[in-house]
């Protein structure tokens, strides 16, 4: 997004796709949105996360890919820290089939007004399970079509399918 004189410039959604960002950037209607990352405790549970289920992979019939881009909308693109791919959906440089499910680690800097958004995109987008994480708290949430719960009994689940100890990322 270029701003002059008072006015605000959208950036084209091809000239988004066209660029590198470091760190890369979403795309929300026209405007480039920065994302919070590069803190130890957001990297290392990203980490963490993602290792866990790259280990698990084959068991759960998954892919899981960090920070790629996911198309939400047609205007809009978001960046989850994490996501699982199911092992069927297509292989695309950037996600159009809905994941199975995409996981938002909290940072210091976050507000809880985007993270509802990067969630409702998600959830809109045809995504069945967001995890969001804090780290600093250790405490997390899994939010569905039909509402969100904090992960009270200790296990971040996607279904049947997915089932992460939260005790094995926060140790």
């Amino acid at each position: 997004m270029m701003k002059d004189m008072g006015t605000t410039t959208l950036l084209p959604v091809g000239e988004y796709l066209s660029r590198r960002y470091r760190p890369d950037r979403e795309y929300v209607d026209g405007q480039l949105v920065e994302r919070n990352v590069g803190e130890y405790d957001h990297a290392r549970l990203q980490g963490l996360v993602f290792a866990y289920l790259l280990r698990n992979e084959r068991k759960w019939s998954i892919r899981a890919v960090p920070e790629c881009r996911v198309q939400v909308k047609p205007a809009r693109y978001r960046i989850p820290d994490v996501c699982a791919l199911r092992t069927d959906s297509p292989i695309e440089q950037i996600v159009e089939t809905p994941p199975l499910l995409c996981i938002e680690i909290l940072s210091p800097e976050d507000r809880l007004s985007e993270m509802q958004g990067r969630i409702d995109d998600y959830l809109a987008m045809g995504v069945p399970y967001v995890w969001t994480i804090d780290p600093r708290m250790r405490r997390a949430w899994v939010t569905t079509k039909d509402g969100a719960h904090e992960a009270k009994d200790g296990v971040l689940r996607a279904g049947e399918i997915i089932q992460v100890p939260l005790a094995e990322l926060f140790d």
